[in-house]
């Protein structure tokens, strides 16, 4: 038997990799879960945002755990997080960061904002004003903060992830649709069952504190390493043109729907062959099959898309048309 080429070893060094980081990835679940009870959608949709360098918008009513689950995920990853409380006071400089006269020197320094993170938690983003809002646009899309003409890049990996509550809206400034295209996905966290419930009650019952999670034994058990390689692997998940087509036809759907009034752009099209390509990954597959786009899709896609007013007063929901378009778009064999 000959010996294995540089090529056949460099091969088969990155499987190993990809095997371990994909294996890393997974056993975020279990950590997570030792925190959060249920919302098992939401975790993996944060894993997809990040194998895509993606943002996520999450959507809840105040307490089924949107905080503690981006908590848990930081606490889980070895990675820096910060959170910051968004407020109808805050200014974009208390997000990017500002400069800062430093008498000693009698120059200007700049000090960074919170945004210089690798998670960023974004606590009930739709509490502050457009333009502070608005400072967070540059550093999702261009992942850098702009200062006095100065670009400062932001460190990688780089997340937001941030929460807001559907149902009081007073006092609030919802996103506009320029900002909420720049989220990969929206995750809805809904109550929990009857079972999860119990559960929660029994785990604080028995001295679970949620501000204490490394007591709750959450350790980090992948890192920016296992990010990277797993990144890679998902950048070789093949994509025939069949499938292309497919997500293709579906976004062409929503702009044809007599129930939008805004359909999904060429960007979000693009936003869900990446999060199909990252969920085929994650489920061992180095290709991509029509399932793998249903599954994403409706995250993916149900904010990048505006119900017809009529339509809304009917009670029809964004979720609803996407489902629809689904059942009706014809799959590739």
């Amino acid at each position: 038997m000959s010996a294995p080429t540089a090529q056949n070893a460099a091969h088969t060094g990155d499987a190993g990799n990809t095997d371990i980081a994909r294996a890393s990835l997974e056993a975020l679940r279990t950590e997570i879960a030792k925190a959060v009870v249920g919302q098992d959608p939401a975790v993996t949709g944060l894993v997809v945002a990040l194998l895509c360098r993606g943002h996520v918008l999450l959507e809840g009513v105040p307490g089924v755990a949107k905080t503690l689950l981006v908590r848990a995920l930081a606490a889980s990853l070895e990675l820096d997080t910060k959170r910051v409380q968004f407020t109808p006071d805050l200014m974009p400089s208390d997000i990017t960061g500002s400069l800062v006269y430093d008498a000693r020197t009698a120059e200007f320094s700049f000090q960074p904002g919170p945004v210089f993170t690798h998670l960023l938690l974004a606590d009930e983003i739709n509490r502050t004003p457009p333009k502070t809002q608005s400072a967070l646009l540059e550093a999702m899309e261009e992942r850098q903060v702009t200062v006095d003409g100065t670009p400062r890049a932001l460190p990688d990996p780089f997340l937001v992830a941030a929460t807001q509550n559907p149902v009081e809206y007073e006092g609030t400034y919802p996103l506009p649709e320029a900002q909420l295209d720049r989220f990969l996905l929206k995750l809805t966290v809904p109550l929990p069952s009857r079972d999860d419930e119990v559960n929660v009650l029994t785990r604080h019952a028995q001295g679970f504190n949620p501000r204490d999670l490394q007591a709750a034994g959450v350790r980090p058990v992948a890192g920016p390493a296992d990010l990277e390689a797993a990144r890679a692997a998902v950048a070789r998940t093949t994509v025939s043109p069949e499938i292309a087509g497919y997500v293709v036809d579906i976004c062409r759907a929503t702009r044809e729907s007599p129930s939008l009034a805004l359909g999904v752009s060429p960007r979000g099209a693009t936003a869900l062959l990446s999060t199909a390509r990252a969920w085929a990954w994650l489920t061992g597959r180095d290709y991509v099959t029509p399932d793998d786009v249903k599954a994403l899709a409706l995250p993916t896609l149900r904010h990048r898309v505006q119900l017809r007013p009529e339509a809304e007063m009917e009670g029809v929901t964004t979720d609803s048309v996407i489902t629809a378009i689904l059942a009706h778009v014809p799959v590739p064999r």
